[in-house]
């Protein structure tokens, strides 16, 4: 005898606390297929992959110059993800650098050392994590407001970011010299260009742009082979330093934006063809990604549901993308390892702002399957706080708030008040 579930409690509570998920026009016009969808490797599927450059570029060039990393050691654990995610997920899945954990190291000018202990501590946590499957048990109590609200703040996110590229450009670029109006202006034209035509691989084109610019800017030799890779030195002083100034604060973004939030992104978009891809999976395929990146004091990696929007926006539809994409980064670890850095510093800053700008607004356009106003508040003020201050704070809140608000109406409906 098939038992039917009981929906009494379920029909007895208000609609902005029903149990939600994306609605089925959500994911129409998604590509319907299995695990096993049939991999691509054609220019919409490159054009995609590139995509996302937006954020990875600028963090791999100041962890390089100021922070003295490898750019072979960089390189070589995100092309390694990328490759290994597009084969087992089958679906564009992306590899971004550690935003936080970045951003803060290369604002305290931390060594190669203490990124090292902070990427094994990343690495250990995670991959204990997926190992323990209790990560895709706890992603059951996000209601899909929250998770809007955590794609929300990545999106907000994404776009100061690429504010922040144009009116205080990095030192390690070659184009901070030049004025602020030409930034904008350059990154208007390239955000324009990028919404009217980004069903016509025009990310393909501008990083090809990108790179004729490289290359006619460049002046001197350029050294070729990889470039030294350093074993760390740790000590229990660079491990506490590590995990109170760069683990505490980029542990809260990992789990909800990486983990929690990318799944709910390849879910909406792919639909059944994004199956493999949960939160305990992509905890572990960062957790050992970051296990590598530590060994060699490289750059500690994670995936991104802002960068699975914009490798997705811009054609991306199969594994396909982060293959090709994570070879290309392989192929430049040991052939120009040597001379990365320079040429890295010569990408145009206005078109990697255009691509994180419309990337980001892209990203926010998930909250649009929401339908009740309070599933728009919970998500709004989610994203927001989680943009203005801190997201863990943001996510605690909200999760109180919303189980706690459902075991008051069930209560109501239990014992008839």
């Amino acid at each position: 005898m098939i038992r039917r579930p009981n929906r009494t409690l379920t029909r007895s509570l208000p609609p902005e606390f029903a149990p939600t998920s994306p609605p089925s026009s959500s994911i129409s016009e998604q590509p319907v297929g299995d695990v096993h969808s049939r991999l691509r490797f054609g220019r919409a599927e490159m054009a995609g992959a590139v995509a996302d450059l937006g954020v990875f570029v600028p963090i791999a060039v100041a962890l390089i110059v100021k922070n003295g990393l490898s750019p072979t050691a960089v390189l070589l654990p995100a092309g390694l993800l990328y490759v290994l995610a597009g084969l087992f997920y089958r679906v564009p899945v992306p590899v971004q650098p550690l935003k936080a954990f970045g951003a803060i190291a290369i604002a305290k000018g931390l060594g190669s050392n203490e990124i090292a202990a902070g990427a094994l501590l990343m690495g250990a946590v995670f991959v204990a994590l997926g190992i323990s499957g209790w990560l895709d048990r706890v992603a059951r109590i996000f209601p899909h407001p929250i998770i809007r609200g955590i794609q929300l703040s990545v999106g907000l996110l994404f776009c100061r970011l690429a504010w922040t590229l144009t009116t205080t450009p990095p030192v390690e670029f070659s184009d901070h010299t030049r004025p602020t109006w030409w930034l904008l202006g350059g990154t208007v034209v390239v955000i324009g260009a990028a919404f009217l035509l980004r069903h016509r691989n025009v990310s393909l084109f501008l990083v090809a742009l990108a790179t004729a610019g490289i290359v006619l800017g460049f002046h001197g030799p350029l050294a070729l082979g990889s470039s030294a890779i350093h074993l760390p030195e740790l000590s229990l002083q660079t491990f506490t330093t590590a995990a109170m100034a760069l683990v505490l604060p980029q542990l809260p973004l990992t789990f909800a934006n990486a983990c929690l939030a990318t799944a709910d992104a390849a879910r909406t978009y792919f639909g059944p063809a994004a199956e493999r891809v949960r939160p305990g999976r992509l905890a572990l395929s960062l957790g050992f990604a970051n296990l590598l990146a530590g060994a060699l004091s490289g750059m500690p990696v994670c995936h991104g549901a802002g960068g699975m929007t914009a490798h997705r926006s811009f054609g991306a539809r199969t594994g396909g993308a982060p293959i090709m994409l994570g070879t290309v980064l392989l192929v430049l670890a040991f052939v120009v390892g040597a001379g990365l850095a320079t040429l890295l510093a010569g990408f145009p800053l206005p078109i990697l702002a255009g691509l994180l700008a419309v990337s980001g607004l892209l990203h926010t356009a998930l909250l649009k399957d929401l339908r009740h106003p309070f599933h728009w508040i919970v998500a709004v003020v989610v994203g927001v706080t989680g943009f203005v201050s801190n997201l863990a704070v943001a996510l605690l809140v909200a999760l109180l708030v919303w189980w706690a608000g459902k075991a008051v109406l069930l209560l109501r409906s239990r014992f008839g008040t």
